[in-house]
């Protein structure tokens, strides 16, 4: 895998996709995308993924669609299909209007690979970790008491 920067939202995509949530509240993908940037590099799964054979899909979007497809509880079904037709989904992965998205397949291809090289928490890490840097979630206190040992 070599990893790669996210593409820039292609201007005929950002400008669709605004003029259609100009008509309801501005979608989750949008305000991801608007507020966290890259919020997955490519770069921090580049060892679950090889470096031979053709490129695939980015490591990085697959992992904002994974965070999207939780938050909006989709099967990957309906997620790929979000992808292949939602303007929110091709602006917040800057992919032009005709891109034809990826198949369903792909994302748990990707949640296996986390899984099989002990990553499974990375993606949860790297969103709590942005999330805190724009003070969007505070951080873990401990507890000020413990609880009694039983006797």
């Amino acid at each position: 895998m070599r990893p790669r920067p996210w593409p820039k939202v292609p201007e005929l995509t950002a400008q669709v996709a605004r003029a259609v949530a100009a008509r309801g509240p501005y979608p989750l993908a949008m305000r991801v995308r608007d507020e966290l940037g890259e919020l997955f590099t490519d770069a921090e799964f580049a060892e679950a993924f090889g470096a031979r054979g053709r490129p695939g899909w980015s490591p990085g979007q697959l992992a904002l669609v994974t965070v999207l497809q939780f938050a909006e509880n989709l099967t990957d079904w309906a997620a790929a299909h979000r992808g292949r037709y939602g303007m929110d989904l091709k602006y917040a992965l800057g992919l032009e209007l005709d891109d034809p998205g990826f198949d369903a397949s792909v994302l748990s291809e990707f949640r296996t690979r986390l899984v099989e090289h002990g990553m499974e928490e990375k993606v949860l890490d790297l969103l709590l970790t942005a999330l805190k840097k724009r003070g969007l979630v505070k951080g873990r206190r401990q507890a000020a008491h413990r609880c009694p040992r039983p006797e």
